[in-house]
């Protein structure tokens, strides 16, 4: 799978492990692994200037240190300790969020929490631990689908350090990851993750495309702006299946019928990504690793929640002319409404204030 979308479906795949918890040993579990990261830090600053440091990484810390900053200068994100200390993981993802939706619907598990409300995952340091609790919901009758995560967001209560999931292979990458978590910690809205996470993308988005400007590089640019348009074509093929799923699942037909007609569903958007790769794309084969990995109503569902409500968010930024304040303060006052109102008034609206 292509590793930025990765990156939109697990950015905060810990977010829920570091508060409340469903059992003491999960909570005992998530708060240890987050203090043996914390344990691992270097300051950035100190690992850029000591000659022992290979040269590449070195080099990635400056342009993570340089991001940084214009996080705070130019798109108005915290300017705090985040991001200033540096963790090498060792391993590809920090952590892996489980998934679960229902066999025949495409709502996903939620799982609540003190402080941040009900999220639709629940991470784990632990690869056995995420192993145990994907086949405790499989064993129910859940779809489940198990996500690395590259980066999680303590929403500002420790100081969150730089990762080296998080570096990815171009500046874009590293970019986008700095100023989506940052952005979690401008906004957050307690048991609305789609909320949440479609804001973060419009931040990182935007936020990626000044950032390039900024330094003129027309062709990581160019680069940018071609991944999001695969992303989207990528994010389109996944709506028409769930909709076709929708029929499926809302048909008055026995539990086999349905079996059989998902399965199909889920083949034909499997042969339209063939279609688009081999044909628009030129071939670009990054979402390969996602359509050869099993397909089911949780890996639907996870793409749903941090994608759906994005074209909203970028909408309203430019409602507020690429006003970074006045955006945050209008998707503020957005999320303090009642949860039932929320999404209307976000696509409904006309202006930023």
């Amino acid at each position: 799978m292509k590793r930025a979308y990765l990156r939109l479906v697990a950015v905060m795949g810990m977010v829920a492990g570091l508060t409340g918890c469903t059992s003491v040993s999960y909570y005992a579990e998530s708060l240890n692994g987050h203090i043996n990261i914390m344990a691992a830090r270097r300051d950035v600053g100190k690992l850029i200037a000591d000659p022992a440091t290979p040269r590449a990484l070195r080099g990635r810390l400056a342009t993570a240190t340089s991001i940084r900053q214009f996080a705070t200068d130019e798109l108005d994100l915290p300017d705090n300790d985040s991001y200033r200390d540096f963790v090498d993981i060792g391993r590809d993802y920090v952590t892996l969020a489980v998934y679960a939706a229902p066999e025949f619907a495409l709502a996903p598990q939620l799982w609540c929490f003190a402080v941040f409300g009900c999220v639709p995952y629940k991470g784990y340091f632990s690869e056995k631990s995420a192993a145990e609790e994907a086949a405790g919901l499989k064993r129910k009758g859940f779809d489940v689908h198990v996500a690395g995560v590259i980066a999680y967001s303590t929403l500002g209560w420790s100081s969150d350090p730089l990762l080296s999931t998080m570096l990815g292979d171009n500046e874009a990458y590293l970019a986008a990851m700095v100023f989506h978590e940052l952005a979690h910690q401008r906004v957050y809205v307690e048991g609305d993750s789609a909320f949440n996470e479609a804001f973060a993308v419009a931040v990182e988005t935007t936020g990626v495309e000044k950032w390039l400007r900024a330094a003129g590089d027309a062709a990581g640019l160019r680069r940018y702006e071609a991944e999001r348009g695969r992303q989207a074509d990528f994010l389109a093929l996944v709506s028409q299946a769930r909709d076709e799923l929708r029929g499926v699942y809302g048909a008055a037909h026995p539990p086999d019928w349905k079996r059989a007609a998902k399965a199909a569903a889920i083949e034909r958007l499997r042969e339209r990504y063939r279609r688009v790769r081999d044909g628009r794309w030129g071939g670009y084969r990054g979402y390969d690793g996602w359509f050869d990995a099993p397909v089911n109503n949780a890996k639907l569902a996870a793409t749903s929640v941090y994608s759906d409500r994005v074209p909203a968010f970028l909408r309203l930024f430019e409602l507020c002319s690429g006003d970074y304040p006045r955006f945050y303060e209008a998707v503020r006052r957005i999320g303090a409404l009642p949860h039932a109102r929320r999404a209307g008034v976000l696509e409904a609206a006309k202006t930023c204030d």
